[in-house]
């Protein structure tokens, strides 16, 4: 179905505050202590928590970093929906935040949470959810 209305215009992110210094091979852990509103350094954590198997721990950081891009989302003319591009690097611990919430909700037994971040990653940007969710199923 098309929506008559149009859809809002592409949220472009601004560069992550931590990106630099991640990609120097800087700690997640320094990163986000330096960078508290890192949403890339705290995606970090929980990619790394959760591969470990610390699943309490993975959703915990996940959850900051899905928070403090929310509210980047805003800052930025974000309405609560619209496109994210995958392909606008800063988008992209957004996008794997979701990803991430989905797969410690799901860990977690939190069924509807881990759709409902599912639906809203596919929503924001249908390439994103190719890469992090159909890529692992």
């Amino acid at each position: 179905m098309t929506n008559l209305f149009g859809e809002p215009p592409a949220t472009l992110l601004p560069e992550d505050p931590g990106a630099a210094e991640l990609a120097a091979g800087d700690s997640p852990q320094t990163v986000a202590s330096l960078h508290p509103d890192s949403a890339l350094a705290w995606v970090t954590l929980a990619e790394l928590a959760l591969a470990d198997g610390r699943d309490l721990e993975g959703y915990a950081f996940v959850r900051t970093g899905y928070h403090r891009s929310l509210d980047l989302l805003r800052r930025n003319g974000w309405k609560g929906h619209g496109p994210l591009p995958w392909e606008h690097e800063p988008n992209r611990a957004f996008l794997r935040s979701l990803a991430a919430l989905a797969d410690a909700s799901e860990r977690l037994g939190d069924e509807g949470e881990a759709h409902r971040c599912r639906e809203f990653l596919h929503e924001s940007s249908p390439e994103a959810y190719a890469e992090l969710v159909t890529r692992t199923a």
